[in-house]
């Protein structure tokens, strides 16, 4: 069974922003522990670009996979 476009679409949005909360609080909880203070707004510019890194790195490599399997 496929998934729909649309589905796929939700799967990755959920993905992410799933992913940058994550981040997000396990950046509050870490940097303090290894003795980094940041602002929130730091803490959220590191969370968020670390999501958009992962979010390319994703769409890369399920593109390569994708092609490498015929798919495209």
């Amino acid at each position: 069974m496929t998934q729909s476009r649309g589905m796929s679409w939700i799967e990755a949005a959920t993905n992410v922003v799933v992913g940058w909360w994550l981040a997000h609080a396990m950046e509050l909880a870490m940097f303090p522990a290894i003795g980094l203070q940041v602002t929130l707004s730091q803490n959220i510019l590191v969370s968020s670009t670390f999501t958009l890194a992962s979010l390319f790195r994703s769409y890369v490599l399920r593109r390569i996979f994708t092609r490498l399997s015929g798919g495209g």
